[in-house]
């Protein structure tokens, strides 16, 4: 059963691994797509680093780490790993 409650840390090269196929029923923060191209931004101009929450089929996850581009669809972070908008829960600075 996917974990719902407490997302498992776990590390950005991971995330290659992980499948988006499933839906899952969950809010979004309503500020979401404010907090992604801020993080974007900051991550690129001064190398902040975030921390997303997001679903995937194994249940809800996060990984710290910077956003190097933001698509309609997807965010992208460094190695070329991306994340759907859609499975994202929230983004906040650390």
């Amino acid at each position: 059963m996917p974990n719902t409650l407490n997302p498992v840390l776990i590390e950005k090269e991971s995330i290659s691994n992980l499948s988006f196929k499933n839906i899952v029923e969950f809010e979004q923060h309503p500020r979401l797509e404010e907090k992604i191209l801020n993080a974007t931004r900051l991550g690129n101009i001064q190398k902040y680093k975030c921390e997303i929450e997001f679903y995937s089929d194994s249940g809800l996850k996060t990984v710290q780490t910077t956003i190097w581009a933001a698509g309609k669809s997807f965010i992208c972070l460094k190695g070329g790993l991306w994340i759907p908008i859609s499975k994202i829960v929230d983004i906040r600075m650390i």
